[in-house]
């Protein structure tokens, strides 16, 4: 099969910002405890208690924003039970997920150090669903008013003389679910009354974010803005809406068929109608003075599988075997946030270890690199670049996005057709070309995995790209994604 499409190098969309490469950790499975979190008196090599090999991984992965404590933990979690000595912090249920006992030995301060280790930015989720004003108030001040209060006392006492800095603040997380059940206008109302007491600490403006809609939910999110705009003489300071949007399937994660793979692949689309549509809706009310331009969020998107339950007795709940299937979905996923990039603040996959479409997988001392952690690694050309527009029409069989920087333009092509392969090329109007290198991810059977016993079978591997001085041709083989770095004579 061929296909061609032409590259537009001065018809831009906008900024490829980092944070749309963002993650999410939370209290659930093995994600936190045997994952990141291994403490600091194991034999598993560690680094203050968090697992080496998995700092390491992340570190060059750069991630840019790390959101914990939670998804549906944070509603139920009391930021005073994770800090001071781990001998004084209470055990307590996880309220969410199964009972687990819950020690709290990974708290505030281990989350910071992780962000300081891998250079990420915080996102930490207010509890809004059990909480108090007062709690998350105390929460924001411990975290970021410099010296002269009790709380910064406190804080400095636990061994962090300086604020953590915390820009990005949630208040509650899925309040229509397990954040409380509750509608629009409840939401709304509690939100103003929360975000009221989020003050500035020193040089660290809080970024507000509230609760969006499941998916494409336009009446959750026109009722939010409308209960703000009309039931309210001011409105309480608002930044952000975070949007979650999972690609739900219909098969355990490695016995995925040709039907099944489609239809999960096929929510991509879904995806990127979303961010339109809410974006839109968002864009209706910007105009009012209450409110401005509130930037859209996608706090939580990943695969969903049918749960293995072998697995999760194993290796804990809603651990999710990750294939090649999950590489082209996670490229699928970050070619929709290019080409919408101009309408998006942040994405955060779901999750960072062990749940859901993780990057990294482990058990005891074991820690290996899943098919989605090379998928962000191969696309990291594109932060920090300008996505342009590329004329294609982006059938079944072929994803495409592209962003220029001064030098190149980077190119990720994705074929997700099981069984025909695609011989793609690519007109760039603009510069000419001086080079072109690139890389794959590529296996014949979409169910393969990097398992412990084998942790290379999917890696990185080298492309070739044919190149004229206007336009380049790659072969794609079935099921693959490439990365194509296009040098440009200037």
């Amino acid at each position: 099969m061929t296909s061609t499409a032409t590259i537009r190098c001065k018809d831009e969309i906008g900024l490829i910002r980092p944070e749309l490469y963002g993650h999410f950790i939370e209290h659930l499975g093995s994600a936190i405890y045997n994952g990141i979190w291994v403490g600091e008196d194991s034999s598993i090599p560690n680094i203050g208690g968090l697992r080496k090999a998995a700092v390491e991984y992340l570190q060059a992965l750069k991630v840019p924003v790390l959101r914990w404590p939670g998804g549906c933990f944070a509603d139920a979690y009391h930021w005073r039970d994770g800090i001071g000595r781990k001998t004084d912090r209470p055990r307590r249920l996880n309220l969410w997920w199964d009972g687990a006992v819950e020690d709290n030995s990974f708290g505030t301060h281990e989350f910071m150090e992780l962000c300081k280790l891998i250079r990420a930015r915080p996102y930490l989720a207010g509890n809004l669903g059990s909480g108090t004003p007062a709690e998350l108030h105390d929460w924001v001040e411990y975290c970021n008013n410099p010296f002269g209060t009790t709380l910064a006392d406190e804080r400095m006492a636990n061994g962090a003389p300086g604020p953590f800095g915390v820009r990005y603040w949630g208040i509650g997380n899925e309040a229509w679910g397990c954040g409380g059940h509750l509608n629009a206008e409840e939401y709304c109302a509690l939100y103003s009354r929360f975000a009221t007491y989020v003050p500035t600490y020193g040089d660290t403006k809080p970024f507000l974010i509230a609760v969006g809609p499941e998916s494409n939910d336009l009446e959750w999110t026109q009722r939010f803005f409308s209960s703000l705009r009309t039931t309210r003489r001011y409105a309480a300071p608002l930044h952000g809406i975070a949007m979650h949007f999972y690609s739900w399937g219909k098969s355990k994660p490695t016995e995925y068929t040709r039907e099944t793979l489609k239809d999960q692949l096929d929510r991509f689309a879904d995806l990127e109608k979303a961010i339109i549509d809410q974006r839109s809706a968002l864009d209706t009310f910007a105009t009012d003075p209450k409110i401005g331009k509130v930037g859209l969020i996608i706090d939580e998107w990943g695969t969903w599988d049918v749960s293995d339950e072998i697995a999760e007795k194993k290796f804990g709940k809603f651990w999710q075997q990750n294939t090649m299937k999950d590489a082209v979905a996670a490229g699928l996923a970050l070619n929709v946030f290019h080409r919408q990039c101009d309408k998006l603040v942040m994405c955060n996959l779901a999750q960072t270890v062990n749940v859901l479409q993780a990057l990294l997988l482990t058990n005891d001392d074991n820690c290996l690199r899943t098919p989605t952690y090379y998928t962000f690694l191969l696309c990291l050309k594109h932060r920090g670049n300008t996505a342009v527009n590329v004329d294609h029409p982006f059938p079944w069989h072929l994803s495409l996005s592209a962003s220029r920087s001064a030098r190149d333009i980077v190119v990720t092509a994705i074929n997700p057709d099981p069984d025909k392969a695609v011989e793609l090329t690519c007109t760039v109007d603009g510069p000419g070309i001086a080079g072109a290198i690139g890389q794959m991810l590529h296996h014949d059977d979409w169910n393969s995995c990097n398992a412990f016993d084998a942790p290379d079978t999917i890696v990185p591997l080298p492309v070739t790209v044919k190149w004229r001085e206007h336009d380049f041709t790659v072969e794609l083989p079935r099921f693959t994604l490439a990365t194509l770095t296009i040098q440009l004579s200037v």
